[in-house]
């Protein structure tokens, strides 16, 4: 039975005209190419009403925004090939052939990294024949192992936060964290840290390490309004892809055009459009509202030939303390009461002269901006230059011990941020229509931001209570932190079309120049065991670091390294139903700075700590089939080994660690106010907190403190990689659904952990847990596991569209993932100790902090035209995963005393299992919930304009019945006896769990 052209349309995206002249496009279905890049491609094959292939047709594509053309001429197989088209706009085919007619496909849209496979069989019957595009752009959840979310998916999603974090996760096999405000991105069970972050093809991933969202900065670095196109490639099996083992999210921005456009909008929200209770409590929400504005505005400087692009986002926001004393009615309530805070708020006044703010539930106002310009100049008509500036500053307010046995005072938390600079400049070039080449350049410059928001005049107090410690002061790890990077990149790569070969080859370069300032106690930590000690001022230990100088800036280290790209690929078009890739990527590290090296520690390991990345390298073997089996089912599948994502923050704690510039020292049972005092910041009282105690500044400048443990790079470390395994089936389904299923398996190989690398083990105690030794100085070292870390996965989506105006795309994704070490820190020894174990040296696989076991996403939109041409549109965002994993252990002195006697030095966090114990071998609460977005069109100041209003409701579910769309995080690195007997197993994140709304405008002309 023939299918009408609406559903051959709907079904698989493809154009045809069966009367005389046909077009077959199948441009979902082709292999993604190329996809850390801004451009697009089409290609495909002419033929006549018989089949067989006219040399000599005439294919030109030309873009509607612009009006610049590409041309090809067929070869002698009927085929063309025209790459280097800017994404995220919608072009014109049209090809003609001698004495066969002519056939044009007008506005054909084309997203990022997409390889549109589009065929055309001319015949005599018609003259012409005319196809209004593709009545979809991305029909599926994913496909393959790529999603693609073109602008207007990301601009009709609920995307409360304007955030492309909020639409990507509606492919369930990604996972947004939303336990903080940092909203990582987790593909298939990998480590965040893992993933890479592009824009208009330049690397713009967190270049250190520190955030777990994988940005540079606290939120998306870019104008949300800006995005053209967004994919996610979690195995692409392109060797052009690099710097990730985990996903890469690759956003390609708008370009201006010949007619003048643009938008302005702004949203609004506030305590009184956010809920106040959960599962039938009330609980104190503050006062507070804010305000997001922006606009963005292209067109032609001269008509078609140089464009310009601008778009400005600012956010006036807040950021919440959500945790309170007992009966404070916070959302998270900890074991204190309020007439302790008092107590030790009247002490720190009138006793310390310090000020520590507030200990009731609140907000921090906070500020984000950002901007993005860029210019596209077509020189002429094989050359085209793209030059991109993009401009991000912002912060968020962040606790820094926020366990439940913790409460900070509202001047412990601390500033955390980031400003950036990113230009970017490309030249595109056709050198032949067989031959074309890219060339680009790029510079980032960040300056981190993680400072005390009461300033360094005061050091960090810690009261402990019975069941919670008290904190007021700066943060100790904020005393003396200080970032700032730059990275460099070059990219030149050229492809060849040698008929049905297309070969692919580059060369790049990343350069990194890090400064690091870090160092803990530089305005030294005081710990006090209980209330009435604090106000007789007996500390029970203090701790001061500092350089043998005393000054702080002789700690910073400096350092760079380069990475170097080669590649080479042929991706052979077979036949018109088959497609495969064989390529080779090489990867090779470079670097003259190594760290400090530490004579003592030279003498006792027998090699030096000044081992570096120098001459690693590793080389990637990428394969990738696509075959379209039948007209309505197309396979896919892949193998390929990929490296990059390990974060730079764990390198630099080589360069950081030498203990050769900086000392730790601790005393004990202080008298704090018959001490002598030194190093008072100027203008402050001269005593504790303000000042170091002269007989600990002392033995720092002696240089005998006991200081951290070295942190060295393994002599024999070997690049981290890791090899995926990809197969996957597309069916155009009866009844018009399109369904995907998707397999992958991932095997790393010598994945990075922190071992120690002073123990060695001598025996097992009566418990049955390891007995260890330290028999060379202390030290963590940077090494790869025996045992890389695995995952599996395996997807299912579907997409159905109705002509009534509804569309519907569900999807599923269940994943395993295993590591033996999730290495969620910055620092070498929280990563150590921050995760559960039997053996803290053992190498052993267990579940990943990362594994969301099950995972069911569901975007449901409605479209109707109610008012005389005005569109009225509802969107909704349904997911639901199973619970986060954790583990049952000791708690913190039965691990560190009671099963290992101090050695090694656990901190006394509860991470040690009991004997025979599973890490993550338990499962916390599952969660869901379903967003909304409600948008009307409005008219314009003119028939061309539209105006639109819009609600946006996060977690509706909550909104409906508060025991619903509730989020519990549960304690790591494990759960203890006492936990679960407390009910404190878990920990209710309010800012997900309460629903909230957003109301705004937009104009667009």
């Amino acid at each position: 039975m023939k299918k009408t052209l609406t559903q051959v349309f709907v079904r698989k995206a493809l154009v045809s005209a069966i009367a005389g002249a046909s077009i077959v496009a199948g441009a979902t279905l082709a292999v993604p190419a190329y996809a850390q890049e801004t451009s697009a491609a089409v290609r495909g094959v002419v033929s006549d009403a018989s089949g067989q292939p006219i040399s000599g047709a005439e294919v030109e594509i030309k873009s509607l925004a612009t009006g610049v053309s590409k041309r090809a001429t067929t070869d002698g197989t009927g085929s063309y090939f025209i790459r280097q088209l800017p994404a995220g706009v919608e072009y014109s085919i049209s090809v003609t052939a001698q004495g066969e007619g002519t056939a044009r496909t007008e506005r054909f849209p084309l997203t990022v990294g997409e390889s549109a496979q589009m065929d055309y069989r001319l015949g005599s019957s018609l003259e012409e024949v005319v196809v209004m595009g593709r009545s979809i752009s991305v029909a599926d959840t994913a496909i393959g192992p790529t999603a693609v979310f073109d602008a207007k998916a990301l601009q009709d999603s609920p995307a409360i936060n304007r955030n492309i974090n909020d639409v990507i996760g509606q492919d369930p096999r990604i996972y947004i964290d939303q336990s903080g405000t940092a909203d990582a991105i987790q593909c298939n069970g990998a480590n965040p840290r893992f993933n890479s972050l592009t824009l208009d093809g330049v690397r713009l991933n967190d270049g250190f390490g520190l955030n777990s969202n994988g940005y540079p900065t606290q939120r998306m670095p870019f104008p949300f309004d800006a995005v053209s196109s967004v994919a996610v490639e979690m195995a692409p099996m392109s060797v052009v892809y690099g710097g990730f083992s985990a996903c890469n999210i690759n956003a390609v921005t708008k370009s201006g055009g010949n007619e003048l456009f643009g938008s302005v909008f702004m949203d609004y929200t506030s305590d009184a459009m956010q809920g106040d209770s959960l599962e039938g409590e009330s609980v104190e929400v503050p006062d507070y509202d804010e305000t997001r504005y922006g606009f963005e505005v292209g067109g032609a400087l001269i008509k078609d030939k140089l464009f310009f692009y601008g778009a400005y986002e600012k956010y006036e926001g807040v950021d919440f303390n959500n945790r309170g004393a007992i009966g404070s009615g916070a959302i998270n309530e900890v074991q204190v009461t309020q007439a302790e805070l008092d107590e030790i708020r009247q002490i720190a006044n009138d006793v310390y002269g310090y000020a520590p703010g507030t200990s009731s539930p609140g907000t921090f106002d906070f500020e984000d901006e950002k901007y993005i310009a860029k210019l596209d100049w077509y020189a002429t008509d094989t050359q085209r230059v793209a030059v991109t500036y993009n401009y991000n500053e912002s912060f968020n307010v962040t606790e820094s011990d926020g366990d439940l046995n913790e409460f900070e005072f509202a001047d412990h938390f601390y500033n955390r941020g980031a400003e950036l600079e990113t230009i970017i400049a490309s030249l595109y070039s056709d050198w032949t229509p067989n031959f074309s080449t890219e060339l680009r350049v790029a510079r980032t410059d960040v300056d981190f931001l993680q400072a005390p928001r009461a300033g360094n005049d005061f050091g960090e107090i810690r009261v402990e209570l019975e069941n919670v410690d008290v904190y007021f002061g700066g943060d100790d790890s904020r005393h003396a932190n200080e970032l700032n990077y730059t990275i460099d990149q070059l990219v030149f790569r050229g492809r060849y079309q040698l008929g049905a070969h297309t070969i692919t080859g580059g060369i790049e370069r990343e350069e990194y120049d890090i400064f690091n300032l870090f160092y803990q106690h530089v305005d030294t930590e005081i710990r006090f065991d209980g209330i009435d000690n604090l106000r007789n001022g007996l500390a029970d230990r203090v701790y001061y670091g500092n350089a043998l100088s005393n000054n702080q800036d002789d700690i910073a280290e400096s350092f760079s390294y380069a990475i170097n790209y080669l590649y080479l690929q042929d991706e052979w078009q077979v036949n018109d139903k088959l497609t495969m890739t064989f390529g080779l990527r090489y990867d090779r590290y470079e670097t003259s700075d190594a760290p400090n090296l530490n004579q003592n520690f030279q003498d006792s390991y027998g090699f030096g700590n000044n081992a570096t990345l120098d001459g690693r390298d590793l080389i990637q073997p990428r394969f990738g089939v696509a075959y379209e089996f039948s007209e309505d089912v197309s396979l896919r599948a892949g193998v390929g080994l990929f490296s990059g994502g390990n974060p730079n923050v764990w390198l630099s704690n080589t360069y950081s660690n030498t203990s050769t510039t900086a000392v730790q020292a601790r005393i004990n049972g202080v008298d704090l106010f018959s001490q002598n005092y030194v190093n008072c910041e100027e203008g402050v009282p001269t005593g504790p907190g303000y000042c170091v105690p002269q007989d600990i500044a002392d033995i720092v400048s002696a240089g005998d403190g006991s200081n951290f443990e070295i942190v060295y790079l393994d002599p024999d470390f070997e690049v981290p990689s890791e090899w995926k395994y990809t197969a996957g089936v597309t069916w155009y389904a009866p009844m018009d659904w399109t369904v995907t299923a998707d397999l992958q398996i991932s095997r790393g190989q010598d994945t990075a952990i922190y071992k120690r690398g002073d123990l060695e083990r001598v025996g097992t105690n009566d418990l049955g847990y390891p007995i260890y030794d330290s028999v060379r100085d202390p030290s963590f070292v940077l090494t790869n596991s025996k045992n890389g870390n695995e995952s599996e996965s395996l997807s299912f989506s579907g997409f159905k569209s109705w002509d009534n105006g509804l569309d519907l795309r569900v999807g599923y994704a269940w994943t395993q993932a295993e590591d033996v070490n999730p290495m969620g820190s910055s620092v070498a020894f929280s990563n150590y100790i921050f995760r559960a174990f039997e053996d803290p040296q053992a190498e052993t696989l267990g579940t990943s902090d990362w594994q969301i076991e099950h995972r069911v996403t569901a975007v449901l939109n409605y479209t109707a035209d109610f008012f005389n041409g005005y569109e009225t549109r509802v969107s909704l965002f349904g997911q639901w995963n199973s619970g986060l994993p954790y583990s049952l252990t000791l708690d913190g002195g039965a691990g560190t005393i009671g099963a290992y006697g101090f050695q090694p030095f656990l901190d006394f966090e509860p991470n040690v299992l009991p004997v025979g114990g599973e890490r993550n071998s338990e499962t916390g609460s599952s969660f869901g919930k379903v967003d909304m977005r409600i948008t009307q069109e409005l008219p314009g100041f003119s028939p061309e304009h539209r105006g639109s209003l819009f609600v946006v409701v996060d977690n509706l579910t909550n909104l409906i019945n508060d025991e619903w769309g509730v989020f519990r995080q549960p304690n790591r690195p494990g759960v203890t006896q006492a936990d679960l007997d407390n009910g404190a197993s878990q920990q209710r994140v309010g800012g997900t769990s309460l629903w909230s709304m957003r109301v705004g405008v937009n104009y667009s002309f």
